[in-house]
């Protein structure tokens, strides 16, 4: 018997149509057990709002919060050639070959809390060696130079986005209960630069930082690349295939299939910096209700993310002034999630503790 493999773009429009709104229910139940707890209203500040987005997203006031699996998608960017980087597109590989050796800022913290770390190969210009901690699905080896070209077809970031699908998919199938996304690609702040000066219509220059340390005359430079590709492609910022297949990145596309996974599954999906924000961006162009299931794990130094997170609406829960990437800001909000569902849960209510409530 032959299968009839699924039409490009079918996993994207199935995944979009099984995303909801969160489960009311849910969340009114978290709001008044809160209310009820041996504390003044709102004293536990975003821990509060936490635990109620959490109840929202799974539909249960104690959700589980383990197996957490962080997925780093990678890939390398055409652009790099026009002197944007600090570094060479080798180091893309390189880093990959250095999480898989859990050498990485990310797999410490992995280690400390208890994560599971996947690698996914979706645009690195390097062949990589098979390993069990990485997921080879590759589009192309790299992006084509966007400042001369579209970065990549419709149909190549339509592939990139279902990679991200896929692999979210089979992750929470295997039990995973919080996502976290995370990037590895040379180049990738300068896509994110292009894609939030896009979607928020500010110029590049408002938009566009450092990246990895490429000094303030490479900055100069990295800021006429971003503004001249959008000048050039004119995306159009309501559609997120437009926006990605021009200016985004092969990573940044899965990394929007990951969000677009988490949510139609219900399942809360931290994201980390600049590029995982550029990915969330676009998967709410997709789906505008995918929105509540993301967590915005932090708020990096970048420019772009800060503008990107109010393009979103959405107050990240720590500010360390990180600017890695991988995953590391994400990870690292993990313990707030495991605080907001503990004080639902496990604090006294006025009524348990025969503490008086607030006056009338």
């Amino acid at each position: 018997m032959t299968i009839k493999a699924p039409q490009p773009g079918h996993v994207l429009r199935t995944t979009i149509a099984h995303i909801g709104g969160l489960d009311a229910r849910a969340s009114e139940a978290a709001q008044q057990r809160q209310q009820s707890l041996t504390k003044p209203a709102g004293a536990l500040g975003r821990l509060e709002e936490l635990s109620i987005q959490l109840a929202g997203i799974t539909g249960e006031l104690r959700p589980l919060l383990r197996p957490c699996q962080v997925i780093i998608c990678a890939g390398d960017h055409g652009v790099v050639a026009e002197g944007i980087s600090a570094y060479p597109s080798e180091v893309t590989a390189q880093m990959v070959l250095n999480f898989l050796a859990g050498g990485a800022a990310i797999n410490v913290l992995a280690r400390l809390f208890g994560a599971d770390v996947l690698i996914v190969d979706v645009g690195v210009k390097s062949d990589l060696p098979d390993h069990a901690r990485l997921v080879k699905a590759k589009i192309r080896p790299g992006t084509r130079n966007f400042l001369y070209e579209p970065a990549m077809t419709r149909a190549e970031a339509v592939a990139a986005v279902e990679v991200g699908i896929g692999v979210a998919q089979k992750s929470i199938e295997e039990g995973a209960r919080v996502l976290v996304t995370g990037d590895m690609g040379i180049g990738n702040t300068t896509a994110s630069a292009a894609i939030a000066a896009t979607l928020s219509g500010l110029p590049a220059v408002e938009v566009t930082g450092l990246g990895a340390g490429v000094g303030r005359d490479g900055w100069r430079r990295k800021v006429e690349v971003v503004q001249r590709a959008v000048d050039l492609h004119m995306p159009d910022q309501h559609d997120a295939l437009d926006v990605l297949s021009k200016v985004g990145g092969l990573e940044i596309g899965a990394i929007a299939g990951i969000v677009l996974a988490a949510a139609a599954a219900r399942v809360p999906v931290i994201v980390d910096g600049v590029i995982s924000t550029a990915g969330a961006a676009l998967a709410t162009e997709f789906a505008p209700a995918a929105r509540a299931f993301i967590i915005p794990g932090h708020q990096g130094l970048e420019p772009g993310h800060r503008i990107l997170l109010e393009y979103l609406d959405l107050r990240p829960l720590m500010n360390l002034d990180l600017r890695l990437g991988e995953g590391t800001g994400a990870l690292l909000a993990l313990p707030m999630l495991a605080a907001a569902v503990a004080t639902l849960n496990e604090m006294a209510t006025f009524e348990d503790a025969g503490v008086s409530g607030p006056l009338e």
